[in-house]
């Protein structure tokens, strides 16, 4: 007998301890830092880093909504896992983009790194932060994707 995906998706509190659903507070946190190491420093060029804060701020309102959709219980009709599936795999190609842009451009800052003045200095210092989280983001989306996708073809 197959089962349903209201035997495979959890709902409530069991979302905190059911893997790949355990990555939502990660994917904030990470996601979250991404967005504010970013916007706290000089945004220059403004195209490629306003490409890094709209994915940013896109995959944190929409794992937001995710999350609250999981805990009140509203994933439970047949097409949630499939969906669930295909927005975490969107998430890693949109964060793996941004990832790869801000690195580039914190490379070419990184060029003139020693003789930068102090407040540049910083941003830099920053920028490498932000890109340090942004992987550290797209490997946490992609896990997600990973056991979801798992979770899917058991479903």
């Amino acid at each position: 007998m197959a089962s349903t995906s209201a035997d495979v998706l959890p709902t409530g509190s069991r979302i905190f301890t059911s893997i790949p659903d355990m990555f939502f507070i990660p994917e904030f946190v990470f996601g979250g830092l991404v967005w504010t190491l970013v916007a706290s420093t000089l945004v220059n060029p403004e195209n490629p880093l306003g490409w890094v804060m709209f994915v940013s701020i896109f995959c944190f309102v929409m794992t937001t909504l995710w999350f609250f959709i999981f805990a009140f219980g509203a994933n439970q009709g047949g097409i949630w896992p499939t969906l669930d599936v295909a927005y975490h795999f969107v998430a890693v190609l949109l964060y793996l983009s941004a990832s790869v842009v801000l690195a580039y451009f914190t490379v070419q800052i990184g060029t003139f790194a020693p003789v930068l003045i102090p407040s540049l200095l910083k941003n830099y210092r920053l920028d490498i932060a932000a890109v340090v989280m942004s992987h550290l983001t797209t490997l946490l989306y992609f896990l997600h994707a990973i056991f979801s996708a798992l979770r899917w073809k058991s479903s």
